[in-house]
C-alpha cells in the first residue's frame, strides 16, 4: 500500500482548484522509474450554489536517486442547481532535488481556471525547501516553506489583474496504519508578502482504502478560506468527494 499512495485530488483552491495539495501529487516508492495514477471522482460541493461534479485526475511521476519529476492534470465538470454548468481545470509541474535524507529543494509551475470561483486564469511559479520531520515508514510528517509568484485574472468585473508574491507554507502528514488503509492530510498557509492580511488557508484530508491490488477507494474533504476572494464569492468554502483511483508502477 505504501508504494501506491500519496495521490489524489484537489486542490487546492475554490474548494477544488485554488490551492493545490502538492502531497496529492506524490507517490511513495523506493524504486526509480515511472509511476502514477488515474482517478475518477464524484463530488457534492457547497459554496454560492449547490453543485454536483464529476472529475478526472491523472498523475505521472519519474524518479531517480536524486531527482523527482511530477506532472498532474485535473479536469472537472459541474452541474449548478438545476440547469447551469461550470468547470475547472488545473495543470501542475513539480521538481524535487534531494539535498540530504531529510531535506529536499522544490520548484513548481501551475496553471488553472475555475468558473465557480470566477477565476479566468491563475498562474503560479514557486520554489523553496521541504523538510522531512519523521523517518518512520508507517507515518510521515513534512514541512515546506516556498515563495511563489502569482498572476491572476478574475471575472467579477471589478478586480484588476493581480501580480503578487506569496509565501506558501505547509504541514503534511501521511499515516499508514496497515497495508489496506492510509490517510494523507495537508494544510497550507499562503499570505501575500507585502500585505499579510491577504492570505489563504487550505486544508485537505484524503482517506484511501485498498479494494484490489491497484485499485483504491478515496474519500476527500477540503476546506478553503480566502481573505479576499472575487466579488460575490464567500470567504470560506468546503468540498467533500469520493472516487476510485487506479495506480501503476
Amino acid at each position: 500500500m505504501k508504494k501506491l499512495l500519496m495521490l489524489l485530488l484537489l486542490f487546492s483552491s475554490a474548494a477544488q482548484a485554488q490551492i493545490l495539495n502538492a502531497e496529492s501529487l506524490r507517490k511513495v516508492t523506493d524504486t526509480s522509474g515511472w509511476s502514477g495514477s488515474a482517478t475518477v471522482n464524484f463530488a457534492l460541493v457547497r459554496n454560492v450554489n449547490d453543485i454536483i461534479s464529476l472529475g478526472s485526475d491523472v498523475h505521472v511521476q519519474y524518479k531517480t536517486e536524486k531527482h523527482l519529476f511530477l506532472l498532474k492534470n485535473q479536469i472537472a465538470f459541474r452541474k449548478l442547481n438545476d440547469d447551469d454548468f461550470s468547470n475547472f481545470g488545473i495543470t501542475h509541474l513539480r521538481y524535487n532535488y534531494v539535498l540530504s535524507d531529510r531535506w529536499r529543494w522544490e520548484a513548481f509551475a501551475q496553471g488553472q481556471y475555475n468558473r465557480v470561483a470566477l477565476i479566468d486564469f491563475r498562474g503560479l511559479l514557486g520554489t523553496g525547501p521541504r523538510y522531512k520531520i519523521s523517518s518512520s515508514e508507517d507515518y510521515k510528517f513534512y514541512l515546506g516553506n516556498l515563495v511563489m509568484f502569482e498572476y491572476e485574472e478574475v471575472a467579477d468585473g471589478i478586480t484588476p489583474n493581480q501580480r503578487d508574491v506569496r509565501l506558501s507554507s505547509y504541514l503534511s502528514f501521511s499515516l499508514f496504519p496497515n497495508d489496506n488503509l492510509s490517510l494523507v492530510s495537508t494544510t497550507y498557509y499562503q499570505p501575500q508578502l507585502d500585505q499579510w492580511s491577504d492570505f489563504r488557508i487550505s486544508s485537505e484530508s484524503t482517506l484511501l482504502v485498498k479494494m484490489f491490488k491497484n485499485l483504491n477507494l478515496n474519500v476527500t474533504y477540503v476546506f478553503i478560506y480566502d481573505a479576499f476572494p472575487a466579488i460575490g464569492i464567500p470567504n470560506s468554502q468546503y468540498r467533500f468527494s469520493t472516487g476510485v483511483t487506479y495506480t501503476f508502477d
